[in-house]
């Protein structure tokens, strides 16, 4: 049976404009302690949003990614803000990043980034029902919208400039949403 460990002390031990990363000092069921640290955002997450202009058109963006220093090709996303639920955060990422909002947004899961050191959280979202609309978002820079096929999924994943895990599994849990509705 799992016992989760006892919390001993949690400090934070440097922040930045992003993170703070914390110390958590921890006994287990069996009496062992450790020390682990860990990532941890402010806010309440973010969302991950499949853009679907029919049953097998996704919208997918080219948006500059610090942390491989390239653009890369991806689904569009964004944090929550303060006050927001999941779905309304989805439509108006998408209304900010593509030009679109849905008329038809569908939870379909809560997916982790490296849970052992990160408490991020992103709340996967499939948009259907797209609509013609636009806001001002908080991009440095126009985003590249581009569209894809479902039915070629297989080539897709191995395209060089689609590297997130994320939007991968995404892709694949729309599809098979899709194909059994």
């Amino acid at each position: 049976m799992r016992i989760k460990p006892k919390v001993l002390n949690i400090e934070t031990i440097a922040t930045t404009r992003i993170f703070h990363i914390e110390r958590i000092d921890l006994e287990f069921s069996n009496g062992e302690k450790r020390q682990y640290e860990r990532l941890k955002p402010p806010g309440k997450g973010a969302v991950l949003v499949i853009p679907m202009l029919d049953d097998d058109t996704v919208l997918m963006t080219y948006e500059y990614s610090g942390g491989t220093d390239r653009y890369e090709l991806a689904l569009t996303k964004g944090k929550i803000d303060m006050g927001e639920e999941p779905i309304e955060a989805a439509n108006r990422e998408l209304i900010e990043e593509i030009g679109y909002g849905a008329k038809n947004l569908t939870f379909v899961k809560t997916m982790t980034l490296a849970p052992g050191y990160q408490t991020n959280i992103t709340h996967i979202i499939l948009a259907q029902d797209l609509y013609e609309a636009s806001a001002e978002g908080d991009e440095p820079e126009p985003i590249e919208v581009v569209e894809y096929k479902l039915s070629e999924l297989e080539t897709l994943v191995y395209n060089e400039d689609l590297t997130e895990a994320r939007s991968i599994a995404a892709l694949y849990m729309a599809r098979e949403i899709i194909k059994n509705q």
